[in-house]
């Protein structure tokens, strides 16, 4: 998954500073026309934006529907952002939009609402700049859209839509490190005010009309990079794909943050899922993509839960469907498949997969994943046999307990044990078989074992680790241990939803006998 949120340097890109009021205008002109639009655009129904936009500019000013135009666009870009193919097209959209918009002021220098648009059509061309590495030039549209916005807000102090624009600049300037400061100082732009920035921001959002949706997307990057509050990044980002379910980048970017960020593994691949089926049943757009993406995130997550195969079974399907987009898709699932293959110890499967990898993104095509280097990388080294062998062998014993075979499951995952002891999940999976067999003593030993490392295991591994543990304890009558590993299980970071919630269960049971 690519991070598409936009980096600090936003900071001299998104905004203005409100100047001191000299009169009042009536806001926005069209605004619910352009905001059926703009919601079509945020749903990635571009086509019908496309034609629904005519008929929004008659209430609304055309100049208006120049801004809208670019920022479909640009979200276009946003569902592929490594793709390069929509950068004309979006420089030409943006520059007629910037020079129709100012224009448009010039000729009434007392509109709000061309200022307001002016600003706009610069900020949809500052994200960009900023996502192509422009920061310099970012930086000078950052004090035009600021020029602005503060000439807006002075003509009507009431559009809160221009708000936003202003808690955005006050927030980046006061957060901004030290390299964008030295643009802000050479730029001669003022400072900012964090605590501030966000109020004007949650009014705005509460209060804007245009803008709220774009609200919670910018929001979110801040919840998450900045305040540190991936909960509530969530939440908006859930919000988003509710409101707009026909949007794969709302979906694609929950199961990122949820990942990264919340290490629920569980929970990202449930959203992976979701994607890949509405993907399926085109209940979402640019499906093709959506699905390849789907297919990539789903991978990781079954990797890191140590499904391997599962895991190939993704990549394949993007292999076989050879995706144009995202791009460098199929480079990456070469590379996947290849590493999956080397960890089940396939190496010649392995080796030809990282072939196919460098291969599938040919010179001079950027590789801004690095596949080429990582491919050759995997070429030189291979992994250790033996623990590719104790990886495969605990994998075919998880399978067979899931099909209820404890007896023939036991001995494979013991000998997983011996020849990688280190391996925490695989010791995991054979204190279930010891305990699917009645050995509780022997599997409690497992267990513990894992809690030792539970640093180094997955952490819905961990989790259930402490869970098993304590039913374990519980029935040997160690009823304080069992309820300090229920406590830890309930509360795991990165344990899946239903152990913390058996977990839970367990405890008030234990704790009302009391």
């Amino acid at each position: 998954m690519i991070d598409r949120a936009i980096p600090a340097v936003l900071l001299l890109a998104t905004l203005g500073l409100a100047g001191p009021p000299d009169h009042r205008q009536d806001g926005l002109h069209g605004v619910d026309a352009l905001l059926r639009v703009y919601d079509e655009i945020l749903d990635a129904r571009f086509d019908q934006a496309r034609a629904d936009l005519p008929h929004a500019c008659g209430p609304a000013p055309h100049e208006a529907c120049d801004v809208l135009a670019a920022t479909a666009t640009w979200w276009r870009i946003l569902l592929d952002p490594q793709d390069r193919a929509l950068d004309e097209q979006f420089s030409t959209e943006v520059d007629r939009a910037i020079a129709s918009n100012e224009a448009w002021a010039a000729r009434e220098p007392d509109s709000a609402e061309a200022h307001f648009y002016t600003g706009a059509a610069y900020a949809a061309r500052v994200q960009w700049r900023v996502l192509r590495d422009e920061k310099l030039s970012a930086a000078r549209d950052g004090k035009r859209i600021k020029q602005a916005l503060e000439r807006a807000i002075a003509l009507d102090p009431d559009l809160e839509d221009a708000h936003f624009g202003i808690g955005l600049y006050e927030y980046y300037a006061d957060i901004a490190p030290a390299t964008a400061k030295v643009l802000r100082f050479l730029l001669m732009l003022p400072g900012g005010n964090r605590t501030e920035g966000l109020s004007q921001m949650r009014r705005a959002r509460s209060e804007g009309k245009l803008m709220r949706g774009e609200a919670d997307y910018q929001l979110q990057i801040i919840y998450l990079w900045y305040e540190r509050r991936p909960d509530i990044a969530v939440q908006l980002l859930a919000s988003l794909r509710d409101r707009f379910p026909g949007n794969p980048l709302f979906r694609a970017q929950l199961a990122d943050v949820e990942d990264r960020y919340q290490h629920d593994i569980t929970a990202s691949l449930a959203t992976w899922r979701e994607l890949l089926a509405d993907a399926r049943d085109q209940r979402v757009q640019e499906p093709a993509l959506a699905e390849a993406e789907a297919h990539l995130g789903a991978a990781r997550q079954l990797e890191a839960l140590y499904q391997t195969d599962d895991a190939l079974e993704q990549l394949r399907a993007v292999i076989e469907a050879r995706p144009a987009r995202p791009y460098g898709a199929l480079a990456a699932a070469y590379l996947a498949f290849g590493e999956g293959e080397d960890r089940l110890g396939h190496r010649d499967a392995a080796t030809a997969a990282y072939r196919l990898a460098a291969e599938s993104l040919p010179a001079p095509q950027p590789d801004p994943q690095n596949i080429r280097q990582r491919a050759a990388d995997r070429l030189r080294r291979a992994p250790d046999p033996v623990h590719a062998e104790g990886y495969r062998l605990s994998l075919e014993g998880f399978r067979m307990l899931q099909r209820a075979d404890a007896t023939g499951a036991e001995p494979l995952l013991a000998r997983s044990v011996m020849l990688d002891p280190k391996d925490p999940v695989a010791r995991y999976r054979y204190g279930r078989a010891l305990q699917a067999r009645q050995d509780h003593t022997d599997a409690l030993e497992q267990f513990e074992i894992v809690i030792s490392r539970a640093r180094e295991c997955p952490g819905p591994i961990a989790a259930s680790a402490y869970l098993e543990a304590a039913r374990l304890h519980e029935r040997l009558a160690h009823r304080d241990r069992a309820i300090d590993y229920y406590s830890a299980a309930s509360t795991w970071f990165g344990g899946a939803a239903d152990t913390r919630a058996s977990a839970r269960r367990a405890l008030s049971r234990l704790r009302a006998r009391k």
